[in-house]
Protein backbone atom coordinates (compact mmCIF):
# COMPACT_ATOMS: atom_id res chain seq x y z
CA UNK A 1 0.00 0.00 0.00
CA UNK A 2 2.79 2.45 0.80
CA UNK A 3 4.56 1.68 -2.48
CA UNK A 4 1.40 2.49 -4.39
CA UNK A 5 1.03 5.75 -2.44
CA UNK A 6 4.64 6.75 -3.17
CA UNK A 7 4.22 6.02 -6.88
CA UNK A 8 1.01 8.08 -6.96
CA UNK A 9 2.62 11.04 -5.14
CA UNK A 10 5.71 10.95 -7.39
CA UNK A 11 3.55 10.78 -10.53
CA UNK A 12 1.29 13.60 -9.34
CA UNK A 13 4.27 15.77 -8.41
CA UNK A 14 5.91 15.09 -11.78
CA UNK A 15 2.71 15.96 -13.62
CA UNK A 16 2.29 19.20 -11.65
CA UNK A 17 5.90 20.20 -12.38
CA UNK A 18 5.48 19.48 -16.11
CA UNK A 19 2.30 21.57 -16.28
CA UNK A 20 3.87 24.46 -14.35
CA UNK A 21 6.97 24.39 -16.59
CA UNK A 22 4.79 25.01 -19.64
CA UNK A 23 3.02 27.95 -18.00
CA UNK A 24 6.03 29.81 -16.57
CA UNK A 25 8.33 30.54 -19.55
CA UNK A 26 8.07 33.81 -21.42
CA UNK A 27 5.93 33.64 -24.52
CA UNK A 28 7.90 36.19 -26.56
CA UNK A 29 11.70 36.00 -26.27
CA UNK A 30 13.56 39.27 -26.69
CA UNK A 31 16.15 40.12 -29.33
CA UNK A 32 19.10 38.97 -27.18
CA UNK A 33 17.63 35.49 -26.74
CA UNK A 34 17.07 35.20 -30.48
CA UNK A 35 20.72 36.09 -31.11
CA UNK A 36 22.86 33.03 -31.90
CA UNK A 37 25.52 33.86 -29.27
CA UNK A 38 23.71 35.58 -26.33
CA UNK A 39 27.00 37.29 -25.46
CA UNK A 40 25.85 40.88 -25.12
CA UNK A 41 27.75 42.35 -28.08
CA UNK A 42 27.36 42.28 -31.83
CA UNK A 43 28.84 38.98 -33.10
CA UNK A 44 29.01 40.27 -36.66
CA UNK A 45 31.46 43.08 -35.88
CA UNK A 46 35.24 43.00 -36.03
CA UNK A 47 37.11 40.45 -33.96
CA UNK A 48 40.06 42.81 -33.45
CA UNK A 49 38.61 44.88 -30.61
CA UNK A 50 41.14 46.13 -28.05
CA UNK A 51 41.24 43.95 -24.94
CA UNK A 52 41.32 45.59 -21.55
CA UNK A 53 44.53 44.58 -19.81
CA UNK A 54 43.10 45.82 -16.50
CA UNK A 55 40.25 43.32 -16.81
CA UNK A 56 42.74 40.55 -17.57
CA UNK A 57 44.85 41.35 -14.48
CA UNK A 58 41.83 41.47 -12.19
CA UNK A 59 40.66 38.11 -13.60
CA UNK A 60 44.09 36.57 -12.93
CA UNK A 61 44.06 37.95 -9.39
CA UNK A 62 40.61 36.50 -8.84
CA UNK A 63 41.80 33.07 -9.96
CA UNK A 64 44.87 33.30 -7.76
CA UNK A 65 42.93 34.22 -4.64
CA UNK A 66 40.18 31.77 -5.49
CA UNK A 67 42.68 28.91 -5.27
CA UNK A 68 42.82 29.38 -1.51
CA UNK A 69 39.44 27.66 -1.31
CA UNK A 70 40.88 24.55 -2.94
CA UNK A 71 43.92 24.68 -0.66
CA UNK A 72 41.87 25.14 2.51
CA UNK A 73 39.05 22.71 1.68
CA UNK A 74 40.52 19.75 3.61
CA UNK A 75 41.17 21.91 6.67
CA UNK A 76 38.12 20.72 8.73
CA UNK A 77 39.51 17.19 8.62
CA UNK A 78 42.91 18.41 9.77
CA UNK A 79 42.04 18.05 13.45
CA UNK A 80 41.81 14.27 13.00
CA UNK A 81 45.40 13.95 11.81
CA UNK A 82 48.19 12.84 14.17
CA UNK A 83 49.68 16.38 14.19
CA UNK A 84 46.80 18.84 13.74
CA UNK A 85 48.91 21.83 14.79
CA UNK A 86 51.13 21.37 11.74
CA UNK A 87 48.08 21.39 9.45
CA UNK A 88 46.68 24.56 10.99
CA UNK A 89 50.10 26.22 10.90
CA UNK A 90 50.41 25.54 7.17
CA UNK A 91 46.85 26.80 6.58
CA UNK A 92 47.57 29.95 8.58
CA UNK A 93 50.77 30.50 6.59
CA UNK A 94 48.81 30.24 3.32
CA UNK A 95 46.19 32.71 4.58
CA UNK A 96 48.83 35.16 5.79
CA UNK A 97 50.69 34.96 2.47
CA UNK A 98 47.51 35.54 0.47
CA UNK A 99 46.47 38.41 2.74
CA UNK A 100 49.86 40.07 2.29
CA UNK A 101 49.56 39.61 -1.48
CA UNK A 102 46.10 41.18 -1.45
CA UNK A 103 47.34 44.15 0.59
CA UNK A 104 50.26 44.61 -1.82
CA UNK A 105 47.98 44.55 -4.87
CA UNK A 106 45.58 46.96 -3.18
CA UNK A 107 48.38 49.42 -2.36
CA UNK A 108 49.80 49.18 -5.90
CA UNK A 109 46.36 49.96 -7.37
CA UNK A 110 45.94 46.61 -9.07
CA UNK A 111 42.32 46.33 -7.98
CA UNK A 112 41.17 49.65 -9.39
CA UNK A 113 38.75 49.41 -12.33
CA UNK A 114 38.98 53.02 -13.44
CA UNK A 115 42.17 55.00 -13.84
Amino acid sequence: MTLLTMIFIASALGLVLIIVSFWLPQVGPDQEKLSPYECGFDPLGTARLPFSMRFFLVAILFLLFDLEIALLLPLPWGDQLPYPLKTFTCASLILILLTLGLIYEWLQGGLEWAE
